[in-house]
């Protein structure tokens, strides 16, 4: 194993994709999964807090920096195991580029992550958010998940069911936030092809562009064609994705919502629930292609829900544009929108 090296005082910008926060105390990578328990050591006995971290296209860090370890998983992994002729478990490392991942999958034949393609990231981060695109979330194919529990001081195997999973959260982003660094994932995925029906944006990709044989690829290609036509890439502008989850109201509040305005976008999510667009709210509030001066931050052309940072140059300035926009939410709809990086305190 390579010993690790902390380096003191790095910034955290190039390590969020919204290009913006302090220093870290101590910033490390990990290559393997027990270089972990070597780095969980050496933040121990030096009293520090540590964290362990992705690619960071979901964590927005604060300016004042992170006053501890910061660990990088680069773990690299991609181990197939062929039940029988249908059924194929994938064993992924933790710091594998998840996009990397669903294309290797598809060229294998493989169905059940192919709807999550160019999502930015990497494996571990997957269950921590459900990740989920296009009618798939990761919660469908995950089996289990290794990961090192700082509560037991050793490294466990956790059930897909016992993730906790829902709509764009799990027990790792909730009840047990910090508790576990996850070296590894397995998926299990079918041989085959998907099979309808699709995304009404995929069906229609599908419909415009003649395609009658629905394979793994062949959703890849509608996604990555849909998501690079609405959504910014993040090594060219500074963004995190949906800044901002689509809101869940009661069957109440989406009724009165319905007698102000026509048309309201909605999904059915649960008994006596339903989900809103937090795009058409974005829009009606008046922050479709907004651009703010003050805070240098504005919203996405083609995806309101997309915050991208112009010109900011603090967290702070993030902050403030957020809060001008949930603000204008609550006024006017009574919703309140829930932010989907997570801020790191």
């Amino acid at each position: 194993m390579i010993m690790m090296n902390p380096q003191p005082n790095v910034s955290l910008r190039d390590h969020s994709t919204m290009g913006l926060g302090g220093e870290a105390a101590y910033l490390v990578e990990v290559n393997e999964r027990m270089q972990v328990l070597e780095a969980l050591s050496w933040a121990q006995n030096n009293g520090l807090p540590s964290m362990m971290i992705g690619s960071g296209s979901n964590i927005v860090w604060p300016d004042i920096g992170y006053k501890g370890l910061v660990i990088v998983n680069k773990i690299q992994r991609y181990e197939v195991f062929e039940e029988d002729d249908v059924n194929v478990y994938l064993t992924i490392g933790g710091g594998e580029n998840w996009d990397s991942v669903v294309a290797r999958s598809v060229v294998a034949g493989l169905t059940g992550i192919e709807a999550l393609s160019l999502i930015p990231g990497t494996a571990g981060a997957t269950p921590i958010q459900n990740v989920g695109a296009y009618g798939q979330d990761i919660s469908q194919t995950l089996t289990t998940v290794e990961a090192f529990d700082t509560k037991v001081g050793d490294f466990v195997t956790i059930a897909g069911t016992d993730c906790g999973f829902g709509y764009r959260t799990s027990r790792f982003k909730t009840n047990d936030k910090g508790r576990f660094y996850i070296t590894s994932i397995t998926l299990h995925l079918i041989k085959g092809n998907p099979q309808p029906p699709f995304y009404d944006s995929v069906r229609q990709y599908f419909e415009d562009h003649n395609v009658s044989e629905f394979t793994p690829a062949a959703v890849r290609e509608a996604v990555i064609s849909i998501r690079s036509e609405k959504l910014p890439d993040p090594q060219i502008i500074n963004n995190c994705g949906s800044f901002f989850a689509n809101p869940i109201v009661t069957d109440a509040q989406y009724h009165h919502l319905s007698t102000l305005y026509e048309n309201v976008p909605h999904w059915p999510a649960g008994e006596g629930m339903v989900k809103l667009s937090g795009a058409w709210l974005i829009e009606k509030a008046g922050f479709k292609d907004n651009h703010d001066e003050v805070t240098g931050m504005g919203t996405w052309a083609k995806q309101p829900l997309v915050l991208i940072n112009e010109h900011a140059n603090k967290t702070a300035d993030l902050l403030n544009y957020k809060q001008k926009i949930t603000d204008a939410i609550r006024d006017k709809f009574d919703v309140a929108l829930v932010q989907e990086p997570e801020l790191v305190s």
